[in-house]
């Protein structure tokens, strides 16, 4: 009985001293990362995790139902597509054709309302409100220097850094992309409680605007450059700016660092569903327009979506851009295999939502689930 006493205060003692040295070295967020994420029987972020952190409400104005097209589910899932998506566990799969609702089926529990985590779709919401940010005067252009809105980036190679550049995910910081390292600077921003304090110890290493190196940082800092600009939160200014107007069914929220802080993950963790996500592929393919209004200036959206550098990366400003044969698709992506697809010529959107986007996880690059997603919809469509 004494040994198992004693055991248990040095059980005890060594956990606080644990703790007591992850303050101490400033990595203390990994305590939330362990209660929030591993604990859950996760071992990276997941898609209804936003209920283990503080968010902020973006209500919905007047909703505008997506119309059902004629065809409405007249087709069943290709054989092809109900493996990847048993394999992968897919939770939403929608076909929008000629702005109706082609097909949508919903698995795993969830159901057209429910609320998940958008992960990186985030990140063509974000370079829109750059786009408004100009539009409505904010900010000068796509090259106004970063340096303007935060001093902390405005000398040396960091002075160089422009807005154009954060959207394009050209900044040359020294970001770490990596999602599965405890120690990575992308998992300090998920789970840190001040989100600025982690972006401004970025460090600019090599020369901005050169080339595309994926970054959420790249967004983060855009975020909160959009804020110092508008003089106005990410959530409020996506609110009118988009979600309102769009006519979305549902209001949702963005993940924000702490109620303290409160500032947004502009990366990230947008919680909403599928059909929802889908206004913003419609948006961009017809030029920021919605229902005869220009909501976004056309040339900005063009300018959008056709590649930024020539070097094989397929990415313009917040949106990836992606052929396949004759057919050109610009799309938003998330981790996980959270996709809104969008091939304008012929008129369709392809929204997959889900858990995993399969053994082929490689940041920053197409995955095959991809194709799969769209060969089996374009197979339905044509039968």
């Amino acid at each position: 009985m004494k040994f198992l006493k004693k055991l248990f205060k040095w059980i005890v003692t060594l956990f606080g001293l644990l703790i007591v040295l992850l303050y101490i070295t400033d990595t203390d967020y990994l305590i939330k990362a362990v209660r929030t994420i591993y604990l859950t029987g996760h071992s990276t972020a997941y898609l209804e995790d936003y209920k283990k952190f503080d968010n902020q409400p973006i209500e919905n104005g007047t909703p505008q139902p997506w119309p059902n097209h004629k065809d409405y589910n007249s087709v069943k899932e290709t054989e092809s597509l109900n493996n990847i998506n048993s394999e992968n566990g897919t939770i939403a799969y929608v076909i929008i054709k000629n702005d109706s609702i082609w097909f949508e089926n919903y698995y795993d529990g969830f159901n057209e309302d429910s609320q998940s985590n958008s992960f990186s779709m985030a990140k063509s919401y974000v370079s829109a409100l750059m786009g408004k940010a100009i539009e409505d005067g904010y900010i000068k252009s796509l090259n106004q220097p970063v340096g303007d809105f935060i001093t902390e980036f405005s000398e040396g190679l960091a002075a160089k850094m422009t807005v154009g550049d954060l959207s394009s995910m050209a900044s040359g910081t020294n970001w770490d992309e990596a999602y599965y390292s405890p120690l990575s600077i992308t998992t300090r921003a998920y789970f840190d409680d001040d989100l600025e304090k982690v972006m401004l110890g970025l460090k600019v290493v090599e020369e901005p605007g050169q080339r595309f190196k994926y970054s959420s940082g790249d967004t983060q800092m855009l975020a909160m450059v959009i804020e110092k600009a508008t003089g106005k939160k990410m959530y409020d200014y996506l609110t009118e700016s988009f979600w309102k107007p769009l006519g979305c069914e549902n209001p949702t929220l963005w993940q924000v660092d702490s109620e303290g802080h409160d500032l947004v993950k502009a990366y990230c963790c947008i919680a909403s569903n599928a059909k929802d996500f889908a206004r913003f592929g419609k948006l961009y393919k017809d030029y920021g327009k919605w229902n005869g209004k220009q909501i976004l200036d056309s040339a900005f959206v063009a300018k959008s979506l056709v590649p930024r550098f020539k070097d094989g990366r397929d990415y313009g400003y917040g949106w990836w851009l992606k052929t396949i044969g004759n057919k050109n698709f610009f799309m938003m992506r998330g981790h996980l295999g959270q996709y809104v697809i969008v091939e304008p010529n012929d008129n369709i959107i392809i929204v997959r939502l889900g858990h995993s986007k399969g053994t082929n996880n490689v940041v920053g690059n197409f995955t095959s689930d991809i194709d799969t997603y769209i060969e089996e919809a374009y197979k339905m469509l044509n039968k």
